[in-house]
Formats: C-alpha cells, structure tokens, sequence
C-alpha cells in the first residue's frame, strides 16, 4: 500500500481528534453506556456518511476548493454565507473550548502557584495569542506535537488505568442527562475538514481509489481511540469524572501521573489552538481581505471575551460548538451532494447511491439533535 495512504489516514485522525476527546468520559459517566452508545451509533453512522460525501464532492469538482468554496459553486451565494459563518463560530467555540480546557490542565500541572483555573486560562490565551499575532508558521509541527501528546496520552492513561477499572462505575443509562452526549460526541467525531488537505496529498489516480478507504479505515480508528480513552477514564472515576477527565484521576492513580497527563494534554491543546488560530486568522486575511492585524484580533478577541463574559463551561461550549458545526456543516454538505449529482464536473473514484429519503433524515437528525441540544 502507498506510503500516501498512510499519511491521509494520518491527517485525517490527527485533525479528528483533537480537545474533544477530553470532554468524552464526561458525558459518557453522565449520560450512561447505553445512551453513549446510542449517539455513537446514529451520529458515527451520521458522520461517515457526511464525511464520504464530502469525499465525493471533491472528487467530482475540478477546482481545488474548501467547504465554503464547494457551497459556493453548488448552492450560491445563501450558502457560501451559511458556511462562512458555521466555519467562524465553529472554529471560536472550539478556541473558546481550548482555553477552557487549557486553564483547567494548568490548574493540575501547577497547584502551588495558586492561580485559579480561570487565571490560567487567561495565561494561556495570552501566551498563545502572542504567537499567533506574530504568524509564526506553526501548523505542521503542531499538528506533530498534538498527534504525539495524544498518543502519549492514551497510552499513559490507558496503562495505569487498567488495574483500577472497575465494571461497577459505568451506568447503563441516565434519563436526566439523555440529551447531554449529543454535541460533544458530534464535536469529536467531526474530521472532514482534513478532506482538502488529503485530495492535496492525493494527486494519482491509484491514490484516489484509496480516497472511501481512508475515510471508512480512519472513523473506525477514531472511534476505537474515543472508547479505549473513554472506557478507561470512566472505569477509574465513574460518577467522579470531571469535564477534563483528569482530575477526578488523582485520588487513583496519583498526583505524578495525573499531572503528566494533564502537561501532555496541555501541550496537545496548546497545538491545536495554534492549528486553528492561524487558520482562522489566514482565512480573513486572505479570503476576505482584512488587514493582518485585524485579522488577528478578529480571531483571537472573541474567544477570549466569551470567556470573560462568563462562558466557562468546557462541556457546554463543546456541545453547542459541536451542534453548529453538525446542523450547518453537515446539512450543507449533504444539499451539496444532491447537487452534485445533477452538476458534477468529472467522474468521482467513487459514487454513492444514496436514495433522497435518507438525505432528508441525515438533516433531520443534525437539526433536530441542535434543537434538543441548545433547549
């Protein structure tokens, strides 16, 4: 098999998982077994479906484009705004996330400096928006950095966990949290933004028809990692699982390993802030002509200022964040697609049937799940 297969499989479990995966156990412990396996199975089957649209999509278009060019070309102008403005609120809720997140694992790593979460976090936005205003060009050794302190994290994690795993910590299924798991589980599955950057590295015909593999092999991998992650973090602490997972660790596995954990997760965030930082802020100065340093401060304010103003709530903004990006995203990916059908430029490697009844159910769930979720 070509070494470029390996390196879409790379690109496209690297960019799926990302901070989400913290806030997994979470909901999981919550919510219960049941009910998690439930939005896995929908909202997993949901997301692959999406994301081999999408591949499709891209194989059927000439043109090099992202999401917003794609909704541009087949749906017009309503949806190029649609999509330019799921793409700038997705991505500050997942920067607004990080910071969340990030304050909570320097709280663990440094307890005796006696700053609170939220004096991190502030920190942590302040020391990474200072990189990003400088535009310094991050992006491949972050994304390296991220892969390598989750890899580090799973297998720390899944290692010192086993022995302490106990089946009685996991509930079968909470009726007062039923709805709890839908954003967060959506926010963590979502990866087809890395589509692009694989038809990029997919230039030969032989790579093309590697193109569904990747996406079926990689969501199977993602979603291995989630559970393995999840079931060891959930297995320890049971009802004690915080919104960060690693907290409510310590009293089992000990001060030392925890805080390791929590340093790795703060450098894997820390990289995926950068990640979509300058992505965002490359977006307004290149797509919309804005001056670099208001691009930046476009970019790097609103987060920070949602944070100020009280939203500090790491599930929370993962589940609202996750909701957008799925109702809007996903929705437009699957109006696309009808699209293409009718207006595709070339022949695609592959082509999904696909009747209009599941089309309509797949928007459906996305809209209904972002009405359930934000009620």
């Amino acid at each position: 098999m070509r070494k470029n297969f390996y390196y879409a499989l790379a690109i496209l479990i690297g960019t799926t998982v990302g901070g989400g995966i913290f806030g997994l156990p979470y909901v999981i412990a919550k919510a219960g077994l049941i009910t998690s396996f439930f939005y896995f199975l929908v909202l997993g089957t949901a997301v692959l479906l999406v994301t081999l649209f999408f591949g499709e999509i891209i194989l059927s278009t000439e043109e090099d484009h992202r999401l917003v060019g794609y909704a541009k070309k087949y749906l017009g102008k309503k949806g190029e705004i649609i999509i330019t403005l799921s793409t700038v609120l997705g991505m500050v809720g997942a920067l607004l996330a990080y910071v969340i997140i990030g304050g909570n694992f320097l709280k663990i790593v440094l307890p005796s400096i006696g700053l609170s979460a939220t004096h991190f976090s502030f920190l942590f936005w302040l020391a990474l928006s200072f990189f990003v205003y400088k535009g310094i060009k991050l992006v491949a050794p972050a994304e390296l950095v991220m892969n390598i302190c989750l890899g580090i994290i799973l297998v720390l994690v899944f290692g010192f966990a086993m022995p302490h795993i106990d089946p009685q910590n996991f509930e079968v299924i909470n009726w007062s949290n039923v709805f709890l798991p839908f954003g967060v589980i959506l926010f963590a599955l979502v990866g087809w933004t890395a589509l692009p950057e694989i038809s990029e590295l997919f230039q030969s015909k032989k790579d093309h028809d590697n193109y569904k593999r990747v996406i079926i092999l990689g969501m199977g991998i993602v979603i291995l990692i989630y559970f393995l992650f999840s079931a060891a973090v959930v297995g320890v602490s049971g009802s004690e699982t915080t919104q960060e997972a690693f907290q409510g660790l310590m009293p089992f596995l000990g001060s030392n390993i925890v805080r390791l954990g929590a340093l790795l997760g703060v450098l894997a965030v820390a990289a995926s802030f950068l990640v979509l930082s300058l992505y965002l802020k490359d977006t307004f100065k290149y797509d919309f002509n804005i001056a670099p340093w208001k691009a930046f401060l476009i970019t790097s304010v609103p987060p920070i200022i949602l944070f100020a103003l009280g939203m500090r709530s790491f599930i929370e903004v993962l589940g609202i964040t996750g909701t957008v990006i799925g109702a809007l995203e996903g929705s437009a990916i699957v109006l696309i697609f009808k699209e293409i059908k009718k207006k595709r430029d070339q022949k695609p490697e592959y082509s999904l049937s696909v009747p209009n009844l599941l089309l309509y159910l797949l928007i459906t769930v996305f809209l209904i799940g972002a009405i359930v979720q934000f009620i």
